[in-house]
């Protein structure tokens, strides 16, 4: 689901141009296509990384019901996404709790969770595979991620594919004091913002090298905010009026969009022309904030696959089915890493990332 495009709107309303209620999919402007926000209760884990709990009553292979407040979604035994392809954009997976074991058609692997970031670019055609393991047997093992959609130019649609890890204690965080002391805390994904009198500026991480979000003139930014009860901030500008900005309030109370209140549970297309003053209600709430120039680029998209074209869309489907996307180099079609292994990426060209994990990934953070 597309929003309305700001630009027409801009000098017609105030500083919030349409509001929309928030469900597991999230509507998106250019160049985001769109943002699934996965959020499950999962029960302790069996010594297969699934749920100990019975499966009688779902779907297997296309759970999406939230039966006792989880999904199996294309998942048999671990829950989550077994091999499937991709062209033409990027995913950007955002784990706030739980864990997420990837594999893909070029030989690479990761572990990530805990507030990693996996930037990939699909570009000319990757398949790969996203499980969400439980990994804790005594425990319940919830789950919270977002997936975001961002487009890609005519000019890359048929770039290598490839993926950046953005760990946890490497991404930026901004921790903003109002007059009163109340924080609000910003976890930098892309793009950071104009920092104020208190702040400290930070210097984002380095999305894929072919990224729309790799052109400075493109604006694009992906900030998490947790606001403390009464908490205000003062959100900066964009660099410029045609940027396309969305906030998200997805938990909590509400938010104050200069002096317009936008409850937890709903999303606002903001103008971007100016700083806009951000309060919380009367207890947390929490936002994801999307901004990016438009690419204004015709979008065709058929499943997985999102082109210019109709007839690129064929290309993509004739491609896939005689190359397999390199085809697929792992034992089952869900591979997942095993009870005990921490947080790792193996690229596609044999560079190993392994990052420090005293503190289980089955161990929500809070």
């Amino acid at each position: 689901m597309s929003l309305r495009a700001q630009t027409t709107i801009l000098d017609t309303m105030g500083t919030i141009l349409q509001t929309f209620p928030l469900g597991p999919q999230w509507p998106t402007i250019d160049p985001f296509l769109f943002v699934a926000h996965h959020r499950d209760a999962y029960p302790r884990g069996t010594a297969e990384l699934g749920p100990d709990a019975p499966l009688t009553g779902r779907t297997i292979g296309q759970d999406f019901a939230g039966i006792d407040g989880w999904n199996m979604y294309h998942g048999a035994t671990v829950p989550g996404f077994p091999q499937h392809p991709h062209r033409g954009f990027e995913t950007i997976t955002y784990v706030r709790t739980g864990c997420c074991d990837h594999s893909d058609s070029l030989g690479a692997t990761a572990r990530f969770g805990r507030g990693d970031t996996q930037w990939m670019t699909a570009g000319a055609g990757v398949v790969h595979s996203e499980v969400f393991p439980l990994l804790d047997a005594q425990r319940p093992n919830p789950l919270e991620l977002f997936q975001i959609w961002l487009n890609l130019p005519a000019a890359d649609k048929l770039v290598d594919p490839y993926f950046t890890m953005l760990w946890s204690e490497r991404t930026p965080t901004i921790a903003a004091g109002d007059a009163n002391g109340a924080l609000v805390d910003i976890t930098v994904i892309a793009g950071a913002p104009a920092t104020t009198a208190g702040e400290d500026a930070v210097t984002p991480p380095a999305p894929p090298p072919n990224s729309w979000a790799a052109r400075a003139e493109a604006d694009v930014a992906i900030w998490h905010l947790r606001f403390d009860a009464g908490a205000t901030w003062t959100m900066p500008a964009a660099s410029g009026p045609e940027t396309n900005r969305v906030l998200y309030a997805f938990s909590g109370s509400s938010i104050d969009v200069d002096g317009e209140s936008v409850a937890a549970g709903n999303g606002a297309v903001i103008d971007p022309r100016h700083a806009v003053e951000l309060t919380a209600g009367d207890a947390e709430v929490e936002c994801i904030v999307l901004q990016g120039r438009p690419i204004g680029e015709p979008v065709a998209q058929y499943g997985p696959f999102v082109m210019n074209t109709e007839a690129e869309i064929r290309a993509a489907f004739d491609d896939y089915r005689r190359s397999q996307f390199g085809g697929w180099p792992w034992p089952s079609d869900a591979p997942h890493h095993g009870p005990t292994r921490g947080r790792f990426a193996l690229h596609a060209d044999g560079r190993l990332e392994t990052i420090d994990d005293a503190q289980p990934l089955s161990v929500p953070e809070r």
